[in-house]
């Protein structure tokens, strides 16, 4: 959940740059942090003297039934909050169980309650229970026309034109709620450069697969690989109109359901909403299988012994789209793999954590079968981003464009946003430097709740390891005495130790 329980919202005229003229600055007071928020339709006159803070996107509207943060109430003492007033007894629920209580709902009741009062019209309104409603409904027979509720009511009711009746716009006077409003504020909200500027990834260009092993696969460290892609023909290739041309009628995995590529596309370029849906597709090549044939693995990430398993492997590689704002929030990859990823149209901003440290916001559950991390990506840069400048152990980050390609290893955390409309291609893989780890991940005592991407969650460890072992037989002994020589070397006291009596805090001279 935002910070905004206690937002206090100002308006404040400014003169400033061209780039931002005839935009609205709000400035506000967040747990003493003062911060700008730009928006549209407002004339600045002055000069500017401070230029922090948000800015919204170029094409963000107000909220589309006039909630503010509730900031705004206590500045505004001679207001009632129409939020309570139209809940009657249910006013001292917050908003996020109220919300919780309408998603119980189907779409004639919510209908209905909107006719209750002012109150209930607004959250009955809000888009999240509409597109809950659609994606567990309607799956991918829908098709998206500027809002969830509109999509719902014209698959079900085409007959009914929502639009033009002006459904869903009533706007509503002096309703104030943090809730709601953070879910707006989130889906418009421009990336600030500050998130963007940190640049601290190793990039490499034309190193040999001998040095990216020992320099970055053994040592388990993220490194951005650069010329990798220039003989893909995807790089050249694939656009929306191309991608469209030969998927025609296929049907992509985004989210919870599965969508044709052109209504995918409609759906993203319209969106406006915190959690953009991601086409994240694992079976793209089988379904097209040109596009399979028009990239090739990168030769450092060649040796992937999951594929002695042939059709049993787990999932392995994603074709993936999505509009600005879409992305990952933070999560390691699945079965201890380590994984690549490689861009062809656009741009994304990684965030990475090494496996010991656990990123701020984020609470995995101690068996690791879970993963919570409550706030939306743009919520995490907000609350958590500026707090990572001063811890000792900084996260990797970098923003990857088209034609580089991230190497992600094994246990790192990490978190992807894409800063335009972006087509990725991604897989995970095990190498010998990294066999014994998921070796031993595949065996843990709960490995059927965390193995993912296979049907055959009991057994995969036993399958895996017997048919490596009979393709290289004695690797795995060789890997394990390896792994120990290595933890031995670690642990050797150094000369300082040897020479320093650990009890007396002396010198020892034991010549």
């Amino acid at each position: 959940m935002l910070s905004y329980r206690s937002l206090l919202w100002k308006r404040k005229r400014t003169k400033t740059k061209t780039k931002n003229q005839n935009k609205n600055v709000l400035r506000c007071k967040n747990n003493g942090i003062k911060q700008t928020l730009i928006s549209d339709n407002y004339q600045p006159e002055e000069e500017e003297e401070n230029d922090e803070g948000f800015s919204l996107k170029t094409s963000a509207t107000s909220h589309s039934h006039g909630v503010q943060p509730l900031g705004n109430f206590y500045l505004n003492s001679s207001s009632v909050n129409s939020r309570n007033t139209g809940l009657g007894n249910l006013q001292t629920l917050t908003d996020e169980l109220v919300i919780d209580i309408l998603g119980l709902l189907g779409a004639t009741h919510l209908g209905v309650l909107a006719t209750v009062s002012k109150s209930f019209y607004v959250f009955t309104n809000h888009e999240p229970l509409w597109r809950n409603l659609v994606l567990e409904n309607l799956s991918g027979g829908f098709i998206f026309n500027g809002s969830w509720k509109f999509a719902y009511i014209a698959t079900c009711y085409p007959s009914f034109d929502a639009m033009n009746i002006g459904l869903s716009r009533l706007r509503v006077r002096d309703f104030y709620s943090d809730y709601l409003f953070q879910s707006w504020l989130c889906a418009n909200l421009e990336m600030k450069p500050e998130w963007l500027e940190r640049d601290n990834i190793i990039r490499k260009k034309g190193i040999s697969v001998e040095e990216f092993v020992s320099n970055f696969e053994e040592p388990n460290k993220p490194v951005l690989l650069e010329g990798c892609l220039d003989n893909w023909a995807a790089l050249q290739k694939w656009d929306r109109d191309y991608l469209v041309k030969l998927s025609g009628d296929l049907h992509f995995s985004v989210g919870p359901v599965e969508m044709k590529l052109e209504n995918y596309f409609r759906y993203s370029d319209q969106v406006r909403e915190e959690r953009p849906l991601y086409l994240f597709d694992p079976k793209f090549a089988e379904k097209v299988p040109r596009l399979g044939s028009e990239y090739e693995v990168p030769v450092y990430f060649r040796e992937d012994l999951f594929g002695l398993l042939g059709n049993e492997r787990p999932d392995y590689r994603w074709i993936i789209i999505g509009p600005a704002g879409s992305g990952s929030s933070f999560h390691i990859d699945p079965n201890s793999t380590s994984a690549w990823n490689a861009m062809i149209k656009g741009s994304k901003k990684w965030v990475l954590f090494p496996p010991d440290v656990t990123p701020p916001g984020v609470h995995p559950s101690p068996d690791g079968a879970e993963v919570a991390c409550p706030v939306s990506i743009i919520e995490w840069f907000m609350n958590f981003y500026g707090a990572t400048k001063t811890w000792k152990r900084k996260p990797i980050e970098c923003v990857c464009k088209a034609g580089e390609v991230i190497f992600v290893p094994n246990g790192w955390w990490h978190l992807v946003i894409n800063l335009e409309e972006s087509i990725a291609i991604t897989q995970n893989y095990v190498s010998r430097s990294n066999l014994l780890n998921v070796l031993d991940f595949l065996q843990r005592p709960n490995a059927s709740e965390l193995v993912s991407g296979t049907k055959d969650r009991v057994n995969l460890y036993e399958k895996f390891k017997n048919t490596f072992e009979a393709s290289f037989p004695g690797t795995i002994d060789q890997l394990i005495r390896k792994a120990e020589e290595k933890m031995a070397e670690e642990k050797k006291p150094s000369f300082w130790d040897t020479v320093t009596d650990s009890k007396a805090g002396a010198f020892k001279f034991s010549l």
